[in-house]
């Protein structure tokens, strides 16, 4: 898929004990729709479900999705509530 212009997504679920989870995907829905399922989630989030998407954001490389990641999964709980807070209030 050399040269192709696909869209990837930064997003933040909220979990059933209400803890966050960080993570990237395509298509946030179908993700989002695994972490849900008994067997196809990430390991964190098996757990905890349902999980509830709270947040997303478009990135225009994977590389670029996978440091915004690291750069929310840095951030304190305070910090990504106001980065929830302040994309429900756009």
């Amino acid at each position: 898929m050399a040269g192709s212009q696909a869209t990837w997504f930064v997003y933040l679920v909220r979990c059933r004990d209400t803890t966050l989870y960080c993570g990237i995907a395509k298509d946030p829905d179908r993700r989002v729709a695994e972490h849900n399922s008994p067997d196809k989630g990430a390991k964190y989030t098996r757990g905890r479900q349902p999980v509830r998407l709270v947040y997303m954001e478009a990135a225009a490389s994977r590389a670029q999705a996978t440091q915004r990641e690291g750069t929310i999964k840095r951030m304190s709980r305070a910090e990504k509530t106001a980065l929830i807070k302040g994309a429900a209030g756009t």
